[in-house]
């Protein structure tokens, strides 16, 4: 039996409006600082006096800090609740910029963008509790769609951003840029942010923790280093490390059940298990499209760092147009249907870019790039959705846990995937082709098209409340 929602129940209300403002304020800056700095690597190696593959650590180390600590996010919750959590991974995040900005050597900066790794962390995650607990089912699409801003607006900000600060101010603003966002934010969690109850009996998975997050960080520097030409024996023993890790964890957590750091067994549930799945596979493809595009453009004579990024921005403002319409499909429809339009939207726009050629000039990859967004915003906050729609309240924090692990290990697979495809398509010839950007971005396509399985998986209709 059906029942008519009344719309009062599915309008956002003013403490889920005051709780959105202060995700996004705050996760904005994490996925921003995932990007920014790539664009200022030559300028930092140079300023400090030190090789690429050192300074490439400040990259490295943030990843690896990020992917360590996000399974804690759950144990954090229960024993501290989602509000100090917030407002501890905030201070962190706040003070790693800060010391970031001031670092006198590559090791310090280093070692401060791992702090801000650690903050930064854990923000996703808990943004995604506090989100989902204050919406509840009927309103989770919205919910995901307002969580969702922040990765569409970071692929298309960071290297903006970082170009236009390192070429008028300094590589050090690209840090110091975060501490009034940081400090509003922080106020504002203060005065909006509901208080939760706290586990006192909520005690850390310590074996867990020990497999896990080392576990995530070892697969996630195997990915980053697949790529790298020099970085074949490294990448063997991070991946094999990290599938041992792991699989380990997974043992650990199957006999401790919900006493383990993250519980596997979530992932019976089967709107959680189909839309990790499909997000899996959809990030691997988009985020090696994410990295294609760029070196395709700086491909052609005259075009610079600068004007790379750019060519990213059509992709957010796509995303931006259909973001809000995904939300309320939704909730009205379920997210089976906005999630295989936007999967079939993204694979239109994919294709397209692939047969672009690059000496008409960049309106047809532009216009490609656009299709892309409007595809990925219905995609992302739909099939997000979907993992929590049907969980109950007590189990959000692990689920939100999980979808950033899976989110996390397909982006880095996604760059390690479509790095060494382009570089065997380039083998034997001075550098790439436009065959072989072309033979990569068919590559990404078909990674995305197995997304649509698992997303035909999704459960059409959300559980009765």
């Amino acid at each position: 039996m059906t029942t008519t929602q009344d719309p009062s129940e599915t309008r956002p209300d003013p403490a889920l409006r005051a709780i959105s403002l202060v995700v996004v304020l705050g996760t904005v800056m994490t996925m921003l600082d995932a990007t920014i700095v790539n664009v200022a690597i030559n300028v930092l190696g140079r300023d400090l006096g030190v090789s690429l593959s050192t300074v490439q650590w400040t990259v490295t180390g943030y990843t690896l800090a990020l992917s360590m600590t996000i399974p804690i996010t759950g144990w954090a919750i229960g024993r501290f609740g989602a509000k100090s959590t917030w407002i501890t991974s905030l201070a962190l995040f706040g003070a790693g910029s800060v010391l970031c900005g001031a670092a006198w050597s590559a090791g310090a900066l280093i070692a401060f963008r791992v702090l801000q790794g650690v903050g930064g962390g854990l923000l996703m995650p808990v943004a995604q509790t506090l989100l989902t607990r204050a919406a509840g089912p009927e309103r989770m699409g919205r919910t995901m769609a307002v969580i969702s801003i922040p990765s569409m607006l970071a692929p298309v900000l960071g290297p903006l951003l970082g170009g236009v600060l390192v070429d008028h101010l300094s590589w050090r603003w690209m840090f110091y840029v975060n501490v009034p966002v940081c400090a509003l934010a922080l106020l504002l969690a203060v005065r909006l942010l509901p208080r939760e109850e706290r586990r006192a009996d909520s005690r850390l998975d310590a074996l867990g923790l020990a497999l896990l997050s080392p576990g995530l960080a070892a697969l996630v520097y195997g990915l980053s280093q697949t790529g790298e030409a020099s970085g074949g024996s490294r990448a063997l023993a991070g991946l094999v490390f990290g599938v041992v890790l792991t699989a380990a964890f997974c043992a650990h957590s199957l006999r401790r059940g919900e006493r383990a750091l993250l519980d596997v067994a979530l992932f019976r549930d089967r709107g959680l298990a189909a839309s990790a799945a499909a997000l899996f596979c959809y990030s691997v493809g988009v985020f090696g499209v994410l990295l294609l595009v760029p070196l395709y453009s700086q491909s052609v004579p005259g075009t610079g760092v600068l004007d790379a990024g750019l060519l990213i921005a059509p992709m957010g403002a796509g995303a931006i147009v259909t973001m809000p319409l995904a939300g309320r499909l939704t909730d009205r429809l379920g997210a089976h249907l906005p999630g295989i339009a936007g999967i079939v939207t993204v694979l239109a726009g994919i294709f397209a870019c692939a047969r672009v050629d690059m000496s008409a000039g960049a309106s047809p990859l532009a216009a490609a790039l656009f299709v892309i967004g409007l595809g990925h915003g219905l995609v992302t906050p739909s099939i997000m959705a979907a993992a929590y729609r049907t969980l109950p309240r007590s189990v959000l924090p692990g689920a939100a846990t999980a979808s950033q692990i899976v989110i996390r290990v397909g982006t880095a697979l996604g760059a390690a995937v479509i790095t060494v495809i382009l570089q065997t398509l380039t083998r034997g010839s001075d550098g790439p082709q436009a065959a072989a950007f072309e033979g990569s971005l068919l590559w990404a396509t078909a990674i995305v098209a197995v997304a649509l399985v698992p997303a035909l998986l999704i459960p059409r209709r959300q559980a009765a409340p």
